[in-house]
């Protein structure tokens, strides 16, 4: 079974904050083809929901949340079954010091 993928308000957030980055220092050509390899990374979950590893600094949470990567972010996510769909909870830069990753609502 094919599950969905959903991004939280938090999540696109964190995404928009991404481009609006890129645009700025590089080039809306970089920053699009940034967030493009995001969500193109994500869809990988329809099929193959754990594919991602763990992560460790979450594990007091109720959900079980998993990660990809991709370049230099991570992107955190668990597996919703009863509503059958991959729930996106945050898009994190991992440069950035790794006890920030607990933000994720």
């Amino acid at each position: 079974m094919e599950l969905k993928i959903y991004w939280t308000e938090f999540s696109e957030k964190e995404l928009q904050n991404i481009f609006e980055y890129y645009r700025e220092k590089a080039s809306y050509r970089i920053a699009k083809q940034l967030i493009d390899g995001i969500y193109n990374e994500t869809q990988k979950l329809k099929k193959q929901p754990k594919i991602g590893q763990v992560e460790e600094l979450l594990k007091d949470r109720k959900q079980d949340f998993r990660y990809l990567l991709f370049k230099n972010y991570k992107i955190i996510y668990w597996i919703n079954i009863q509503k059958k769909w991959i729930e996106i909870n945050d898009v994190f830069d991992t440069r950035q010091n790794p006890i920030k990753i607990t933000r994720t609502k």
